[in-house]
């Protein structure tokens, strides 16, 4: 009965490796052809934008914002860029994606610093914000505990902060390097979920790293969002989320589903080279959406933000105004 049903099943659903980039362009129709080189152009678009833009951000803004700049700003172009290669090349998937989350873990770190810098820089933020009490209970990490107390801003806790952040850049890569080396000699593997893999060690304590560096990045912004309103920081952020559920979140669930066997397979993919490959083609036309959407937040210039004296003016005026009604009513 086992040798029946072997027969009847093709002989790529049984491999694990993904085919050689030669064996996968035979086998292309052409439709397939056809979705191959438009998801091409879109990644190619986004690159040739992208590389537009880095030139006007260094020709237009100071250093060191337009290095900020360039780096958030090239997150969904790299990101579109290597899952081209990954598309192409089924087997260099480990790599292409190693090298989209290593970029990724640096633009974490570097929207925080961003906000930092549009506030003036470490010094005018302390001197702005030093001994004002920011909230932490803010996702991804405490958003539910509204017991947390409030905590001063002060030079040794933005430190802190920026190393919660500068942690996952860095140990991402080590990591990921890691991942790559152990996968070459067949140690890792990510369908491999028995207690001594190494992928059910290495993921789960990446996954920690993650949420670790995403918190200080929430914790500023949802206390100094509202002074960045006129710098577009709200839909800059919200952009920067949806890149991350996306290559992050939405990458991990359809992983799952080829391992469970819910994506099947089709020849000569597997079904766990099926999802990646379905991953690989949804990443580059998401990316290419949002690099078309995150362009017009970042080839521009913006008015610098107004001093502390100006803010504490405005609210006195308001304050003013507001008694006025108040006794005219």
């Amino acid at each position: 009965m086992e040798e029946t049903l072997n027969n009847t099943i093709h002989p790529a659903c049984l491999r694990k490796d993904p085919p050689l980039a030669g064996d996968m362009l035979k086998q292309l129709d052409t439709f397939e052809f056809c979705l191959y080189a438009m998801l091409t152009f879109m990644s190619s678009v986004s690159l040739l934008l992208y590389l537009e833009q880095c030139i006007y951000i260094y020709k237009k803004l100071d250093y060191p914002k337009k290095t900020t700049l360039i780096w958030i700003s090239g997150a969904a172009p790299v990101i579109a860029t290597m899952s081209c290669f990954g598309m192409w090349i089924p087997r260099a998937v480990m790599i292409t994606d190693m090298t989209s989350n290593c970029y990724f873990a640096v633009v974490v770190y570097k929207v925080l610093i961003l906000m930092i810098e549009e506030m003036g820089g470490s010094t005018a933020f302390l001197k702005r914000f030093g001994g004002e009490p920011f909230r932490i209970n803010t996702g991804p990490c405490c958003c539910c505990c509204c017991c947390l107390p409030h905590v001063p801003m002060s030079r040794r806790m933005l430190f802190i902060l920026k190393i919660g952040s500068l942690q996952y850049a860095i140990l991402k890569t080590v990591l990921s390097v890691l991942s790559v080396v152990l996968w070459t000699n067949g140690y890792f593997d990510l369908s491999d979920v028995s207690i001594t893999g190494t992928a059910i060690w290495i993921n789960p304590f990446i996954g920690v790293l993650t949420i670790t560096s995403l918190w200080p990045v929430a914790i500023i912004f949802m206390n100094i969002n509202r002074f960045l309103r006129s710098l577009k920081m709200v839909p800059k952020y919200a952009m920067y989320q949806l890149i991350l559920v996306l290559s992050q979140l939405q990458t991990s669930i359809i992983n799952i589903l080829a391992l469970d066997g819910t994506i099947a397979c089709a020849p000569p993919l597997s079904s766990q080279a099926r999802g990646s490959m379905l991953s690989q083609q949804m990443m580059i036309m998401e990316m290419f959406i949002i690099s078309l959407i995150t362009r017009s937040f970042y080839h521009r210039t913006y008015d610098p933000l107004p001093c502390e004296a100006h803010d504490n003016e405005e609210n006195k005026k308001t304050d003013l105004q507001a008694a006025l009604i108040e006794r005219d009513v």
